[in-house]
């Protein structure tokens, strides 16, 4: 068993120049939203995901995480394939992933690990399954809480094309995966896109497994004007601003720099967050938690960090203003006069090198602090495909 230290790159790699494809923001083992797995892990078992990609290459590699392991993480296999429908696997398309050279790779606890390139030619807003055998037990699970797409889990090492049925067990979250990248043979290009944020940004309320997030929207609007950028979503439910969550990810000023400035070849990021800071602290719920009473100001200065360390890095940062959510359980009088003052300073301040305007788009024309019915998806808070869409169309491409 190869073992690997954190954030390590095998050198041969570098031979080739990586793109962005895909990523997701892991998060710490917990209960989530729904029903998952992260909490039990696996043993004996192989976990097979499917991700779209938002760029084009002839090879590919992944990167798996162990950030939140309290162990090393034991792969015993890996494999990855053009994707099929549901479980399934394009025919003739499955190439096994190595680790320098070998099947296998021990991951520390905390650290995270590129495969070997394998050859695979992809083109850009098609999927590829990637397929993860534990020979077990790995206990809790580095993952990401809310994919709006199916994982599929089968007893045994199934890494090759074998019938979808053996995969009798579904989620809807990843698993360990925190990346796909892409080479083409060509060089690296500044040509990513990071959309960062909560739960709008992750595409709560979207449709599963028909890639309707309003990153997917934006991707598509992007290629069908001759833009063909690649959109990264690098968002998590429930997510804050300002402080850190057992359930919900660290903060994003504490994941900006790793999950959006790190990124290969990035040029922008557009942030929409700030909605569960003024949210939390109206409801006392378990899962809202930690809940503090931040003001405008302070979310504001959080604002203003992120724009800061973006600007460091050579990185336009786009600021989208929160969505209206009357009819919420987060909404009162004063979260909605904390949500107005922050979007007046996004609108006005010009501290973003350009504006999202989501909230103007969204909004029910009767009444601005609700979100139009046509684009609600039934909270009152989150849009639905059809509102991801407008979101979409509501980022300048010029301002990317």
């Amino acid at each position: 068993m190869t073992e690997r230290q954190p954030t390590a790159m095998n050198s041969h790699h570098n031979s080739l120049a990586w793109n962005a494809g895909w990523a997701a923001a892991v998060q710490r083992p917990s209960m989530g939203f729904h029903k998952n797995w992260a909490e039990e892990g696996f043993a004996d078992q192989t976990v097979r995901q499917t991700v779209r990609v938002t760029g084009a290459g002839t090879r590919a590699r992944i990167k798996l995480s162990n950030r939140y392991g309290t162990a090393p993480l034991e792969v015993s296999g890996a494999s990855l394939a053009r994707a099929g429908t549901g479980a399934a696997v394009a025919a003739g398309s499955v190439r096994p992933l190595t680790f320098d050279g070998a099947a296998s790779v021990r991951i520390p606890a905390g650290g995270e690990v590129y495969s070997d390139p394998a050859e695979v030619t992809v083109a850009a807003l098609e999927s590829l399954t990637v397929s993860l055998y534990f020979a077990g037990p790995t206990g809790p699970a580095t993952f990401h809480a809310q994919a709006w797409a199916t994982a599929y889990r089968a007893a045994g090492a199934q890494l090759g094309e074998v019938d979808p049925v053996v995969f009798g067990e579904t989620s809807v979250s990843w698993y360990y995966l925190a990346a796909v990248e892409l080479a083409d043979g060509g060089p690296a290009r500044r040509d990513t896109v990071v959309l960062f944020g909560d739960s709008i940004t992750d595409g709560f309320g979207s449709t599963v497994d028909a890639d309707r997030r309003y990153s997917d929207a934006l991707a598509e609007r992007l290629a069908a004007g001759g833009r063909p950028l690649r959109v990264l979503n690098l968002g998590i439910g429930g997510n804050l601003l300002r402080s850190d969550s057992p359930w919900f990810g660290e903060s994003a000023r504490a994941r900006f720099d790793r999950e959006v400035l790190a990124q290969p070849g990035v040029r922008s990021v557009v942030v929409l967050v700030g909605l569960n800071d003024i949210g939390f602290s109206e409801v006392d719920l378990p899962t809202y938690k930690p809940n503090p009473d931040n003001s405008a100001e302070q979310l504001i200065a959080g604002y203003r960090d992120l724009i800061d360390r973006g600007h460091a890095a050579g990185v336009r940062v786009v600021g989208g203003t929160i969505l209206p959510f009357k009819g919420s359980e987060y909404h009162t009088p004063v979260a909605e006069a904390k949500r107005r003052a922050v979007n007046e300073w996004i609108r006005t301040a010009g501290a973003f090198d350009a504006v999202a305007d989501f909230a103007a788009a969204l909004a029910d024309p009767a009444d601005p602090d609700a979100l139009r019915s046509a684009y609600d998806s039934g909270d009152f808070k989150h849009p639905d495909d059809a509102g991801y869409r407008v979101m979409a169309e509501a980022v300048d491409p010029d301002t990317l």
